[in-house]
């Protein structure tokens, strides 16, 4: 029963672990950006809520926060990283890192080094009773159920509508999108906005589950990138797929030994690098 529990608590993780990085998975699909600020950005969101709780309460902040996220990614998109990408594969992860430190700094300078979270109340302890050792948190188990929502939109808007069909195209063949009459400008800030508000999701939940500090980007952004890689570069559901393999990873190693659990998650990581480096799911297989 104790490793079953173990197995089921990595299992909810991982859909944490797979929000994280499903933004971070879709900009990469589309534009080849290794986004080194998307862990900041998910923890910018949950600082919006706790800033806005303070005048209203956590939903107003939700509500507000990830729009924002949304917008605010497009217009770095149109304003700063298109004309990066332009310059070579190393410009766009030199201003991607200087936006992780450039959040960073001003959440350290608006909200000082002290940790927070976002308090949900009696909602984060309430629990469903499986068996008489056996318990599932009802905040683990939304999130979890999230991530497989955000999943599932993502991969429907991709595949069945006509804008995610344009940011198939102009991931595919930039230039045949352009003689069609694809604006990539226009699609590549689209999937920064949807990359960013799904970040933002899963930066709100993490907020919500854990305290977190202007300093946890990087920490976010590391779990991000090995579920992406475990899962393989640009495929949705290997992401999430890599999510719930990394979390299911720590759980086990943590249940050996408490401090064991992220060094579980790195070596799981490692093994998928030296024995599939293509990833459990690579997005070749998807099409």
């Amino acid at each position: 029963m104790v490793w079953t529990n173990a197995i089921i608590q990595g299992l909810l993780t991982g859909g944490l672990y797979a929000l994280l990085a499903s933004g971070l998975s879709l900009i990469f699909g589309v534009m080849r950006i290794v986004n080194l600020s998307h862990g900041d950005f998910s923890i910018l969101a949950a600082y919006g809520v706790v800033a806005l709780a303070i005048h209203s309460n956590m939903w107003v902040g939700i509500l507000v926060s990830l729009p924002v996220m949304a917008i605010l990614g497009y217009l770095l998109q149109r304003t700063i990283l298109n004309r990066s990408l332009s310059q070579g594969a190393l410009a766009p992860l030199l201003v991607t890192f200087a936006f992780s430190i450039i959040i960073q700094n001003l959440l350290l300078q608006f909200f000082s080094a002290d940790n927070k979270s976002i308090q949900t109340g009696r909602f984060a302890s309430m629990s469903i009773h499986l068996l008489k050792n056996l318990q599932i948190g009802i905040l683990p188990l939304v999130t979890f159920l999230m991530g497989i929502f955000v999943t599932l939109t993502l991969h429907v808007f991709l595949n069945y509508s006509r804008v995610g069909r344009a940011l198939r195209a102009s991931s595919d063949d930039p230039g045949a999108a352009d003689l069609v009459g694809i604006n990539n400008r226009h699609i590549y800030g689209i999937a920064t906005a949807i990359g960013l508000f799904s970040a933002g999701i899963g930066g709100v939940l993490f907020g919500m589950r854990t305290q977190f500090a202007p300093s946890f980007g990087p920490i976010a952004l590391i779990f991000a990138f090995e579920a992406v890689i475990i899962g393989g570069l640009g495929s949705l559901w290997g992401t999430l797929i890599g999510g719930i393999v990394l979390g299911i990873g720590q759980s086990i190693g943590a249940q050996i030994r408490p401090s064991y659990g992220v060094l579980a998650g790195h070596l799981v990581f490692i093994a998928i690098l030296i024995f599939r480096p293509q990833g459990l799911m690579p997005k070749q297989k998807e099409r």
